[in-house]
């Protein structure tokens, strides 16, 4: 019984020997795999914020588009509008100093041109400041 009791120290040294490196190359390879599952993760995470970004970006330039057509189509109305009005305007100036010309001491018309030509201009200076509102 004695080769069998020699054989048992060196037999467990044996297996110690061989357990100790294949736990480290265990350890070793979890450690690895975490970090590469870190590492995955991470990319994965800046992967989807730029996609994100990049849809957002894309998404607020179309609006903006669409905001500077309407704008510019409300300006052009409003352009119009008060082109209009200085042509109503500049027609009732000809028209008082046509009145005013011929105007006798008996007829008093201009009262009334007057009247309308200083709404005209309350309407002409209302959407004049729409218009630098808008702007």
């Amino acid at each position: 019984m004695q080769p069998l009791a020699e054989s048992t120290p060196v037999h467990s040294r044996r297996t110690a020997a061989r357990n100790g490196p294949s736990v480290k190359w265990f350890l070793l390879f979890w450690i690895l795999m975490i970090g590469l599952g870190v590492y995955a993760v991470y990319s994965y995470t800046n992967h989807l914020k730029q996609q994100v970004l990049s849809e957002l970006s894309a998404q607020s330039q179309q609006q903006l588009t669409v905001l500077k057509t309407d704008y510019e189509s409300r300006i052009a109305v409003l352009s119009e509008e008060v082109k209009e009005l200085q042509n109503t305007v500049q027609t009732f100036n000809e028209l008082l100093t046509f009145t005013k010309d011929n105007a006798s001491n008996k007829t008093d018309n201009s009262n009334k041109l007057y009247t309308q030509l200083s709404e005209v201009k309350k309407q002409l200076d209302a959407l004049k400041k729409e218009m630098d509102l808008l702007k």
